[in-house]
């Protein structure tokens, strides 16, 4: 069984795929152009970024409520074969959003035979948009998205943990970390979205924490794959 292949939830996707990129062209046209700039680089642009967040990462996310920032087919689609594979029965996403890639996480608690999602999303408008979404698809009732603050919505997650995707605030990646790490189960798998912030990446890297970390093949786009072993 693939709920994906379900046309509800295949056209449902299709449809917010093609929103999004019309909601971010202009924004992702932005950041290349900085990128492209002379003297310019990705990381000049990340550690920009992080500055920004760590200054006021409220603001900057506001800044960005009308903007979907959501994972492309190809990327939903190892989510989803992710949580198939983990047998995946509890699920924490740290950045909702409008509910893109919930949706396939969402799709794979259904077809491993049921469980239950925790989200968080800062931007309130984005959490009702992310709710009707899920609705739309048929997989609400598996998801509870929680509007506010990660480091204050994810204190209590309800149980032990098979999957974390964390895609939000940047600087607040090894912070979410740390928080949910407790309800990890050993062999937890955890996604980092542009996992870009160098000390998250250092703290996954280093087996002393537990964790064995690959990069994905994703063409700069800094998605990092972590296991929890202990």
């Amino acid at each position: 069984m693939n709920t994906l292949n379900s046309s509800r939830v295949a056209d449902l996707l299709e449809a917010l795929h093609r929103d999004a990129e019309a909601s971010d062209r202009e924004h992702f046209e932005a950041m290349q152009a900085k990128i492209a700039a002379p003297g310019a680089s990705i990381e000049a642009l990340v550690a920009d970024l992080l500055a920004h967040e760590r200054a006021d990462y409220h603001a900057v996310y506001r800044d960005r409520a009308d903007n979907f920032l959501a994972v492309s087919p190809d990327y939903g689609r190892f989510l989803y074969a992710v949580a198939r594979a983990a047998k995946a029965t509890r699920i924490v996403e740290f950045g909702t959003s409008m509910g893109i890639s919930t949706i396939y996480l969402a799709a794979a608690l259904r077809d491993n035979g049921g469980g239950h999602l925790v989200g968080s999303e800062m931007e309130a408008g984005k959490v009702s948009r992310a709710r009707a979404n899920l609705d739309a698809a048929g997989l609400g009732d598996l998801v509870d998205i929680r509007a506010g603050d990660g480091l204050e919505t994810l204190e209590d997650v309800g149980g032990d943990v098979d999957l974390l995707l964390v895609d939000g605030a940047f600087s607040l990646y090894l912070p979410v970390l740390k928080l949910v790490e407790p309800r990890l189960k050993p062999g937890a798998v955890i996604l980092g979205e542009n996992a870009f912030e160098p000390e998250y990446l250092a703290y996954v890297r280093n087996p002393a924490n537990g964790y064995i970390s690959l990069p994905l093949p994703d063409e700069g786009r800094g998605n990092v794959f972590s296991v929890k072993l202990s």
